[in-house]
């Protein structure tokens, strides 16, 4: 499909410098642009490839102002990430066929108990137990498994391989990836005098509220009494755990690799980075920021950056990391420090000795 500058202005409702009859056919990176694509430019970092890129039309800032000549047409808006993102989804569903796909592929098992909403789609070996209920529009691809008395709600999006244990509850609108397990047991067990673990039965679920996207082989723990809640919004990366009984709330976003102890509450509006390890029975602030590979073991404010492990505020965070780059270079002081001493301790015993005499 090709796009006029002026039609890809019209729809971001944007303004347009340059030749506005300018054709694109395809999406790409700025540094990557080639006549008729479409790119854009968020980042200041990247403002040198507006320069170079071959690609005919680039998004860009309202107040941007080029500081060299570009040979491409700028269509300006107010937020060229968020535009290019809406462009970037009008994409792929152009790409994604399927999107309309609806009906029941063979072989499959499905609970004669169980509600199908309308236009429903079920990939080829899903198992859907008893008194499942999936609502409309909603797409639920080959080897899924969805146990008893759970519930999918509309438009959503459940990718090859995913398992979703017995109760566990969906909202609308949402996406989960490849391989990803909901409601699986908790991680409980009670030590006992002779030195082993009895399990502890985990009878809660989970409750996943709408809008939310998991990303591939994460896991999401049912609580041992309750509910594991990800609330409304919350956007989970790849090999992620979610321990039980944890609440990650509301606009929430958590990286790949980070690790969510039991009982754990994140506020709404969180920011985790990648490889985070939170432990237990904590309560993070609405807002709390946490850098990548940081170890967080204690309630935090709202609104505060953390950065390290352990975890400390980011200006104290950064202040260290200065001092530790320098510690080789200090440890190498020290050591010619002690060599100086030790030659002024031999000096000194000479000329005691001397005195002595």
């Amino acid at each position: 499909m090709q796009f006029t500058a002026k039609q890809i202005s019209e729809f971001l409702d944007g303004t347009i410098e340059g030749d506005e009859t300018v054709k694109v056919e395809e999406l790409s990176k700025i540094e990557d642009g080639k006549n008729g694509s479409l790119c854009f430019l968020s980042n200041p970092k990247y403002e040198s490839y507006l320069y170079t890129t071959k690609a005919s039309v680039v998004i860009v800032a309202k107040d941007f102002a080029p500081s060299q000549p570009v040979n491409c047409t700028l269509v300006k808006v107010k937020d060229p990430y968020s535009a290019f993102s809406i462009l970037l989804e009008k994409y792929n569903e152009a790409l994604n066929l399927d999107k309309t796909q609806s009906g029941i592929q063979e072989p499959c098992f499905i609970h004669p108990t169980a509600k199908i909403g309308k236009n429903v789609f079920i990939g080829a070996f899903c198992t859907i137990e008893a008194n499942v209920e999936i609502g409309d529009n909603s797409k639920i691809y080959s080897q899924v498994f969805i146990g008893k008395d759970s519930k999918v709600g509309s438009d959503c999006v459940i990718n090859p391989g995913v398992k979703i244990y017995n109760r566990s509850q969906l909202g609308n609108k949402i996406i989960i990836h490849s391989n990803s397990v909901v409601g699986s047991d908790g991680f409980g067990f009670a030590p006992q005098p002779d030195g082993t673990y009895s399990k502890i039965a985990q009878i809660g679920n989970v409750v996943i509220e709408d809008d939310v996207e998991i990303g591939a082989n994460t896991t999401i723990d049912r609580a041992t009494m309750g509910s594991t809640f990800i609330r409304k919004g919350a956007k989970l990366d790849n090999l992620i755990q979610i321990a039980h009984n944890v609440d990650v709330g509301a606009n929430t976003v958590v990286a790949a690799q980070a690790g969510i102890s039991g009982s754990t509450k994140l506020g709404d509006n969180c920011v985790i980075g990648g490889q985070v390890g939170i432990a237990g029975h904590l309560n993070l602030g609405k807002g709390t920021q946490i850098g990548a590979q940081a170890g967080i073991n204690f309630n935090t404010e709202e609104n505060k950056q953390w950065h390290g492990s352990p975890a400390q505020p980011l200006k104290e965070w950064m202040r260290a990391t200065v001092i530790f780059k320098k510690l080789p270079e200090v440890d190498k002081r020290v050591r010619e420090l002690e060599a100086k001493i030790e030659e002024l301790k031999a000096i000194i015993e000479q000329v005691v000795t001397i005195q002595n005499k």
